[in-house]
C-alpha cells in the first residue's frame, strides 16, 4: 500500500503535470539532434551500468538472487525496478496460463511413485512434541568434531552430534542454487526444491499456494507457529512467503534491539537473537512449531573484538580464518538456548532439529582450506568440493537412549517427510520430493540443483564419474556401472523438472488433499505478533497452554544465561519486558485484531487485517 511519505518520492511529477496542465510551463516542441539524443540515451545507460555495478559489488548477484526488492529499488531506482519487476512478473504469469492438468498428474504420479513408506518404530515418537528448528547459517559438516590448534571449535554442538538423544547424518547434503538460505528453507518447509535461477521465495514466493509445515502442522496436529529471525522482514521477501506457508507469527528485526552494537551485517547477533526471543517464545501455545534462524556465521564471517573467544585459522584468506570464530560464537549461542529450554522446562517436550543450510566457504576458497582438512591444495578436485557440501542434520529428541550416527545418504529436501513422520503426521497425500530418512524406501541419491549427484557409492559432476571413498575418475565404467548412473541421472532430472513445473506453473493451485484447507495469506499479518499472543492468553485463561501460564502466569526470561557482552544481565528481565510491551503498545494501536480461542489450532486464528 503507498503510504503518505511516498507522496514525496513522486511529489514533483505531479508538481509539473499541474503546471503543464495550467500551461505555466511551455514545451520546446524543436526536434532533439540526434547527435544529442545518442550522446543523452547513452549517457543514461552508463550511469545505470554504473549503478547496477556498484550494487553487485555491495551485494553480489543482485539480479539473479533477488534476495530483497528494497535493495533493487535502492540500486537500480524506482522506475527501472518498475520495468524489471514487470518482466518477471509477465513471466511468471506466462508459465502459470500454460499450466494444465496433465502437468499436474505427472506431479502427483512421481510423489506417489517415490513415497517412501514411514519406518513403524520412528513414526510418531515425538507426536504432540513441540518442534523447535535452528537454522545453522553457512555452517558446514566439516566443523563437527573439528579441532584447530588442539581445540574443538563446536563442542556442544559435537556433544549433541555425538549423543545418545540425537540421530545425527553424517552424509547429509545441501542442496541449494542461487536462492541459498532461501532455498533450503524452501526445501525445509514445502519438500520442493529451489529454482534453478535466483530464489524461489522472490520470484514466486507472494502469489504461490504452498502446502507448507506450519499449515499442515497446524491442521493436522493444532500446532502454533512462529519464525524468530533478526533481520528485515523484506529480505529474501519472508514477510509475503511466510503468510502463505502458514506461518501465525514472524518476528523479524522490528521486534528487537537493533542498535549498532547488537548487529552483524545480516541481523542481530545469534546469542541476542535467542535471548531477546525469549519474552515471545514463552507466550506461545503449545505444541509449537519454531524456527530460528541465525546469521553470525555468516561471509565474510566477520565478529567484533569482543566476542571472539577462539583463536582464528592462519591460511592467509580472512574469510577461511575467521569461519572457526564465528562458527565458535555460534556453538556457544546455541549451547546458551539449550540451557534456557532446559531450564525453563520446555526442553523435556520438544524436538529439536538442527541443520546447516548451505555450504560456507565457497569452491573458490577451497584450496585454502584443505590443508586443515589434511588434504593437498595441488591434487584437490571437483570430487572434494562435492564432498564439502556435507552440512550437519540432526534431531535432538530429550528422553532417547537408541540415538546414533547415521550413515545415510540424503538432503534437505527430506527433511520435511522425516520430520512430520516422527510427529505422526503421514505424508503420502501430500506432493514432496524428498522422503523420511529412516524409511527403508528413502532414496539414497541426493539431488544437487545442477543435476550432479551423489549416491553411497559414486559422485557425478557433469560427465565425471568419481568413486567415493578413493575420489578417484572412473575413467573406464562398466556397463553395469553406466546404467546405474543413467538411471540415477534420469530421476534427478525428472525430480527436479517436475518440481519446478509445481512451482513456475503454481500447480498447487489445482491440487487440495483430503482434509486440508487452502491457506489465505490475507488472514495474517506480522505488525502486532507479541501483542496478539497476549490477547489469546487472556482469552484462555486456565486454558492456556503457553510456557508464560505454565509458570503461574510468570517470565521465565531469568532462567536465560548468557556472557554476551552487550547485555547486563542484572536489568535483563526488566528491560525485556518493558521493550516487548512497548513493541506491543504501540502496534495495537495501527492494527485491527481477531482473536479467539482455536488460534492454535485454526488457520483462520491470525489477526484479519493486513499491511
Amino acid at each position: 500500500m503507498i503510504k503518505p511519505q511516498d507522496i514525496a518520492i513522486i511529489g514533483d511529477l505531479i508538481v509539473v503535470l499541474i503546471l503543464l496542465l495550467l500551461k505555466k510551463i511551455k514545451l520546446d516542441e524543436r526536434p532533439i539532434v540526434r547527435k544529442q539524443a545518442v550522446a543523452m540515451t547513452s549517457f543514461s545507460l552508463f550511469f545505470l551500468m554504473l549503478n547496477i555495478t556498484l550494487g553487485e559489488i555491495d551485494r553480489p548477484q543482485l539480479l539473479t538472487r533477488t534476495f530483497d526488492r528494497n535493495y533493487l529499488v535502492k540500486y537500480l531506482g524506482i522506475d527501472t525496478f518498475t520495468v524489471y519487476d514487470g518482466l518477471k512478473t509477465a513471466k511468471n504469469n506466462q508459465a502459470r496460463s500454460n499450466a494444465d492438468s496433465s502437468d499436474l498428474s505427472k506431479v502427483i504420479s512421481y510423489t506417489q511413485k517415490n513415497y517412501a513408506h514411514p519406518n513403524p518404530s520412528m513414526f510418531g515418537i515425538a507426536k504432540n512434541k513441540n518442534i523447535i528448528v535452528i537454522h545453522l547459517e553457512s555452517f558446514q559438516q566439516f566443523l563437527i568434531n573439528y579441532k584447530l590448534n588442539g581445540k574443538s571449535v563446536t563442542p556442544f554442538l559435537n556433544s549433541l552430534y555425538n549423543g545418545k538423544e540425537t540421530y545425527s547424518f553424517s552424509n547429509f547434503f545441501n542442496q541449494v542454487g542461487q536462492g541459498k538460505t532461501s532455498d533450503a528453507e524452501t526445501m525445509l518447509e514445502t519438500g520442493t526444491f529451489g529454482l534453478p535461477q535466483g530464489s524461489l521465495f522472490s520470484a514466486l514466493g507472494t502469489d504461490n499456494t504452498f502446502e507448507a509445515a506450519p499449515a499442515i502442522l497446524n491442521q493436522q496436529s493444532g500446532y502454533s507457529s512462529a519464525v524468530f529471525h533478526g533481520n528485515s522482514g523484506s529480505f529474501w521477501n519472508r514477510d509475503n512467503v511466510y503468510k502463505n506457508f502458514g506461518y501465525q507469527n514472524f518476528f523479524d528485526a522490528s521486534y528487537y534491539d537493533t542498535d549498532s552494537e547488537n548487529l552483524t551485517e545480516y541481523g542481530v547477533k545469534d546469542k541476542l537473537l535467542f535471548r531477546d526471543s525469549v519474552k515471545y517464545l514463552e507466550h506461545l501455545q503449545q505444541p509449537f512449531y519454531a524456527k530460528f534462524i541465525t546469521v553470525s556465521n555468516h561471509f565474510p564471517f566477520v565478529i567484533d573484538s569482543q566476542n571472539k573467544t577462539f583463536k582464528a585459522a592462519d591460511t592467509g584468506d580472512s574469510s577461511v580464518d575467521n569461519y572457526f570464530v564465528t562458527a565458535h560464537y555460534l556453538d556457544q549461542a546455541v549451547k546458551e538456548f539449550f540451557d534456557y529450554l532446559k531450564k525453563s522446562g520446555l526442553y523435556e517436550n520438544s524436538v529439536i532439529v538442527i541443520y546447516g543450510d548451505h555450504y560456507g566457504i565457497s569452491n573458490s576458497r577451497n584450496l585454502k582450506l584443505a590443508p586443515l582438512l589434511g588434504k593437498s591444495s595441488s591434487t584437490w578436485s571437483d570430487y572434494d568440493n562435492a564432498q564439502l557440501q556435507r552440512v550437519p542434520f540432526m534431531i535432538h529428541i530429550p528422553g532417547m537412549t537408541d540415538g546414533k550416527v547415521l550413515d545415510t545418504y540424503g538432503g534437505e529436501i527430506d527433511v520435511l517427510p522425516t520430520l512430520l513422520h516422527l510427529v505422526g503426521v503421514d505424508t503420502k497425500k501430500y506432493l514432496m520430493f524428498g522422503s523420511d530418512l529412516f524409511s527403508t524406501d528413502h532414496s539414497q541419491t541426493v539431488a544437487f540443483r545442477n543435476e550432479n549427484f551423489i549416491t553411497p557409492h559414486y559422485t557425478v559432476i557433469g560427465n565425471a564419474i568419481y568413486e567415493n571413498g578413493t575420489g578417484n575418475v572412473v575413467t573406464h565404467p562398466t556397463d553395469e556401472v553406466k546404467e546405474k548412473i543413467d538411471r540415477a541421472q534420469k530421476k534427478v532430472s525428472e525430480k527436479l523438472a517436475l518440481s519446478d513445473s509445481l512451482n513456475n506453473q503454481n500447480l498447487l493451485r489445482f491440487y487440495v488433499p483430503e482434509g486440508f484447507t487452502p491457506v489465505n495469506p490475507a488472514n495474517y499479518n506480522y505488525k502486532n505478533c507479541y501483542g496478539r499472543l497476549l490477547d489469546l492468553e487472556k482469552t484462555l485463561g486456565n486454558n492456556s497452554k503457553s510456557l508464560w501460564h505454565q509458570n503461574g502466569d510468570k517470565s521465565t526470561l531469568n532462567d536465560y544465561e548468557t556472557d554476551a557482552p552487550e547485555v547486563d544481565n542484572s536489568d535483563f528481565e526488566k528491560d525485556n519486558l518493558e521493550s516487548a510491551n512497548k513493541k506491543a503498545s504501540s502496534e495495537s494501536s495501527t492494527s485491527t485484531v481477531s482473536s479467539s480461542s482455536s488460534s492454535a489450532s485454526s488457520d483462520t486464528s491470525v489477526a484479519t487485517s493486513t499491511k
